[in-house]
């Protein structure tokens, strides 16, 4: 608990510091050009959202990548099925797999999942269908080498077909229904799975 507590207190002061509470950063304008890289060296922004709901936080950290290749003259790249292969595990976005921190227990898309930190994976498959991937192991670079002995629970996740096409790769935490609804959102589909508070 101490533990978490530390990496709680971290990830809330880089987040008064770099960004607004209850707001998802912008992406930065730099990524957007051809051929250039953000500051970090990344060719994706990494965005940070952070959302209380019922007296909980939960917050994201992601790399956002673009449809447009930045390595290829800006060629549209195919999502689902091409650059996220189907049956494999991807990282959830660019570099770093994704990191979820919540405050409290919560119960995620019927699975139980206790307060503290956690990667996030997805694993797409040729059918439509979906799993969100928890992992214990925090910090790792991508899918590469990935940590099965530390993996929490698979969810299965809902998948919607979008009336447009999402350029940047997006997630989102949001106030729906009896608690959150957690979004994923990339070219023209949306993977979502709703969670509440663990009384």
């Amino acid at each position: 608990m101490r533990k978490f507590t530390s990496l709680l207190l971290v990830a809330t002061t880089a987040l008064c510091v770099l960004s607004p509470l209850n707001a998802q950063a912008p992406a930065p304008k730099a990524a957007a050009r051809k051929g250039s890289a953000t500051s970090s060296g990344s060719w994706s922004p990494h965005v940070t959202t952070s959302t209380k709901i019922d007296d909980n936080r939960v917050i994201l950290v992601f790399g956002s990548p673009n449809l447009k290749d930045p390595k290829n003259d800006g060629a549209v790249r195919k999502v689902w099925g091409g650059l996220v292969p189907f049956g494999k595990i991807w990282r959830l976005g660019s570099d770093e797999a994704t990191l979820l921190i919540t405050q409290k227990d919560i119960d995620l898309g019927g699975t139980a999942i206790s307060a503290g930190a956690y990667s996030l994976y997805l694993q797409p498959e040729a059918d439509g269908s979906a799993k969100l991937v928890v992992n214990k192991a925090v910090g790792q670079w991508g899918a590469d080498a990935y940590p099965a002995a530390t993996e929490v629970a698979r969810i299965a996740l809902k998948k919607t077909a979008l009336p447009a096409s999402v350029e940047q790769f997006t997630m989102s935490v949001k106030k729906e229904g009896a608690g959150g609804m957690l979004r994923l959102a990339w070219e023209n589909i949306e993977y979502s799975a709703a969670y509440t508070l663990k009384k």
